[in-house]
């Protein structure tokens, strides 16, 4: 599929947003918070339509979306949003001055119409749980998405026989010119035992370029064949990190799973991605990861191109699921901005019984906005150092 590693970032982007500003939209109305829009994108609308109360759209910078719904924070989040043409929802409203191609509804709530929104409808009106679950339910769709593509994976393609067997082998590829083939049990590397596939993908990614000795059982008898892993540049989807790995072109047999044990092992495998993500923020809090690992939206642009490159559509999802598993586990990070800062507030808040001083807030608000920036001036920084690099040393060799 040519046109796969165009699509392959608007895939991973789009719909790791979709799902989580879905998952906050449907648990807003859940609870009857009032939420105006549901849009991909930020800024100015460019395209959309109206549905209830709704207005569900396209906004003119496509990195990210957002749900507007009731809040005290409606104001605040404005200039990031729909600037000052989105329309209020507290002013007088009784004159048409809704957003440019929304109609004006005469029996409409604010900001489509002259109607006040209702205090129950405001999100500071619901009790701590509903806000938690509001808060919560994207990072939940998140993981469920994670989890969902995942399950899909496995019940289609089945998942790793433990094995060193080789299950498939692609023409053109060292494994196909040293003939490798569907069937061979790998004994040994350049005589030492492989026991496990883990042992043979760990054998083969650390020599790129180094003629490599395999020893196979085939139809009851030893074969001996020489494999000269190729070199391929691999972006790490998590840290960053750039890195020559060495692929020969064979993949490992498969067992194919029920529904039952196809959930059971998307379950497991996205709690190891849970962990992974977790022990590379808190190396980062810890000083032992730099941060000039950290990767932002191009590292990840450039990841889905590599992987739709090599791994097709396979490749594409399951990098999909890895993407949507780091979005969630940043979102709980205690920030204020961030779904997990929010809950934090929202809890503190109702401990005291009275909300922060709108002075407190929005410290505690600038201070998240400002946290958030510096990460994605860091990530954005090193992505372009690292593109920058990268074909530099094309260009020079």
């Amino acid at each position: 599929m040519r046109i796969l590693p165009v699509l392959a970032p608007l895939l991973v982007f789009g719909l790791v947003v979709f799902v989580h500003e879905l998952g906050h939209f449907l648990a807003a109305k859940l609870v009857g918070v009032y939420a105006p829009v549901f849009s991909l994108g930020w800024g100015r609308r460019i395209w959309g339509f109206r549905r209830g109360e709704t207005d569900y759209r396209l906004s003119i910078f496509p990195l990210g979306g957002y749900v507007r719904m009731a809040s005290r924070e409606d104001e605040a989040m404005a200039s990031f949003e729909g600037g000052t043409t989105r329309g209020a929802l507290e002013d007088d409203t009784t004159q048409p001055k809704g957003e440019p191609g929304v109609p004006w509804d005469p029996e409409a709530l604010a900001p489509f119409g002259p109607k006040p929104v209702p205090s129950n409808r405001w999100f500071e009106s619901k009790p701590l749980w509903a806000k938690v679950f509001v808060l919560l339910a994207g990072v939940t769709m998140n993981f469920i998405l994670a989890i969902g593509v995942v399950m899909a994976l496995v019940m289609t393609g089945g998942v790793a026989n433990p094995a060193p067997l080789i299950g498939s082998v692609l023409p053109g590829t060292p494994a196909a010119a040293a003939g490798l083939a569907a069937g061979d049990s790998v004994l040994t590397i350049d005589k030492a035992p492989i026991g496990v596939w883990k042992d043979l993908v760990a054998a083969v990614t650390v020599r790129p370029g180094v003629p490599l000795q395999f020893v196979v059982m085939r139809a009851g008898a030893p074969v001996t064949l020489t494999v000269t892993p190729s070199a391929t540049v691999d972006t790490n989807p998590t840290t960053g990190a750039v890195r020559s790995l060495g692929r020969i072109g064979a993949g490992g047999a498969r067992i194919r799973l029920g529904v039952g044990p196809a959930f059971l092992e998307a379950v497991d495998g996205t709690w190891e991605t849970v962990v992974a993500t977790v022990d590379v923020v808190g190396g980062l809090l810890r000083g032992k990861v730099s941060p000039k690992q950290l990767g932002g939206p191009l590292m990840i642009a450039q990841a889905s191109v590599q992987r739709a490159q090599s791994g097709g559509l396979e490749g594409v999802l399951d990098l999909l699921a890895l993407i949507s598993v780091n979005i969630a586990v940043l979102n709980l990070l205690p920030v204020p901005v961030l779904d997990g800062g929010q809950v934090l507030l929202a809890t503190l808040e109702s401990a005291r019984g009275r909300p922060l001083g709108d002075r407190a807030r929005g410290l505690v608000m600038y201070a998240g906005v400002g946290v958030v920036l510096l990460l994605l001036i860091t990530t954005t920084f090193n992505d372009v150092a690292r593109i920058g690099g990268q074909l530099l040393r094309h260009f020079q060799g």
